[in-house]
């Protein structure tokens, strides 16, 4: 099977989530800038779940872009992270209206960590469809980048609930740290179109 459909399907999928996201923050009865006070939560909380939804689609695009073709099981492990990440907006709205506070927190490093193991699964998917000498294994390797995220993750939920303000800064600094755009699919069709060019 092609991919055009899954692609096209989870970019409309992502999109929603990003509109619906905004959507969940209240706009402030008030005129002036000191309205914003209340909401300013729920903002950043926005903000840091805009980031981790551009980070996966970021990712998402490149996995995909070298994909040559999907199975049923692609299909479905694709879906197993749109359904994480669509719980995106919920967790976002709890947090930020409840200014951090631990469940919420706790909670919203929970579908972190999901959509993390998911988007996980779909790559090995991917890899087992296309098979260890394809370019997505050999770029990716043991991946310990994405296994110590998720490490972060399971530390950072049990301390959501002692000192949430902790396990955000652990939320934050997994973001950052994938914002810089990984390249490592990049470097390797590079490679190996450098290596056919020379064969």
């Amino acid at each position: 099977m092609g991919k055009n459909r899954l692609e096209a399907f989870s970019d409309g999928v992502i999109a929603i989530i990003i509109t619906i996201m905004v959507l969940e923050i209240k706009v402030p009865s008030g005129h002036d800038l000191g309205a914003l006070r209340p909401i300013v939560p729920a903002l950043l909380c926005y903000v840091l779940s805009f980031i981790y939804v551009g980070i996966y689609w970021n990712n998402h695009h490149h996995v995909l872009h070298v994909t040559q073709k999907v199975n049923g099981a692609i299909l479905w492990a694709n879906l197993h992270l749109l359904f994480w990440l669509s719980l995106v907006p919920f967790v976002t709205r709890w947090t930020g209206e409840n200014e951090f506070a631990a469940v919420p927190t706790a909670l919203y490093g929970t579908v972190l960590l999901m959509a993390a193991v998911a988007y996980w699964i779909l790559v090995r998917t991917i890899i087992a469809r296309h098979g260890s000498g394809s370019v997505l294994a050999k770029a990716l390797g043991k991946d310990l980048k994405g296994n110590l995220s998720v490490a972060l993750y399971l530390i950072a939920i049990p301390i959501a609930f002692f000192i949430p303000l902790a396990a955000n800064g652990i939320y934050i600094g997994v973001a950052l740290w994938w914002l810089v755009p990984d390249r490592r699919i990049e470097l390797q069709v590079a490679k190996e179109a450098w290596t056919k060019s020379h064969e």
